[in-house]
Parts: structure tokens; C-alpha cells; sequence
């Protein structure tokens, strides 16, 4: 992979529950991990490098950044997201561009999921 000047290359999340975080994305988008010590999970898999840091007490809070994935099917997904223990916050609605639904993570990251 290479760096390109100006670009996101890397999410990086908090962390607060490391096996629950690996077991939901897994499940739900089929991303895959590299455990980088106790406390920082590098992930692959969601079309940006990125990770999740728990190092220094990391706090999830809301509103931060807003992470969007796409999906192709929203309905399935959504109930994907709560069937993993994610947390909807934001039922499906529709916005200019298509529909999406927001969840929060096992770490009380809030992110979307939208669809055309």
C-alpha cells in the first residue's frame, strides 16, 4: 500500500473492550486483526488501514468523527449490527443520497451504516 499526500490512510478508534471489539467487526463486516499488545487491535479488511487504541485511558465520547461504512443490503446489516450486541442509536432513515442507520460499538464508538 502506498501513501498518498493528503488522503486518509488511518482510522484509529478507542478501545475499552478488546475481545467484544474483534468478535462484533468480525461478525458484522468480516474484518481482520493484529493484536498489538493488550491494549491496540490493528484491523484490515474495511477498505482504510486503521485501528483501535486503548493506550492511556482512550475515551469514546459522542459526537466525534462520524465513520460511514456501506453496505449493499441496510435491513440485513442493521439487524446484524444488534444481533453482535451493537447498539442502534439512530433507526434507519433516509437522507439525500440513499438511507442509513447509526449503532454504537462495543466501545461506545458511534458509527453509520448507509446504503442507496
Amino acid at each position: 500500500m502506498s501513501n498518498k499526500n493528503n488522503t486518509i490512510n488511518y482510522i484509529e478508534f478507542p478501545l475499552k473492550k478488546n475481545a467484544e471489539t474483534k468478535q462484533f467487526y468480525n461478525q458484522v463486516f468480516g474484518w481482520e486483526f493484529t493484536d498489538w499488545g493488550p491494549s491496540y487491535l490493528g484491523f484490515s479488511g474495511a477498505g482504510v488501514a486503521g485501528g483501535f487504541n486503548g493506550e492511556d485511558g482512550a475515551i469514546a465520547s459522542a459526537p466525534g468523527v462520524l465513520i460511514v461504512l456501506y453496505t449493499s443490503d441496510l435491513l440485513a446489516k442493521c439487524q446484524e449490527v444488534a444481533s453482535a450486541g451493537g447498539k442502534i442509536s439512530r433507526p434507519i432513515y433516509g437522507f439525500p443520497g440513499g438511507e442509513r442507520f447509526h449503532f454504537l460499538d462495543p466501545n461506545g464508538n458511534e458509527l453509520a451504516v448507509w446504503s442507496e
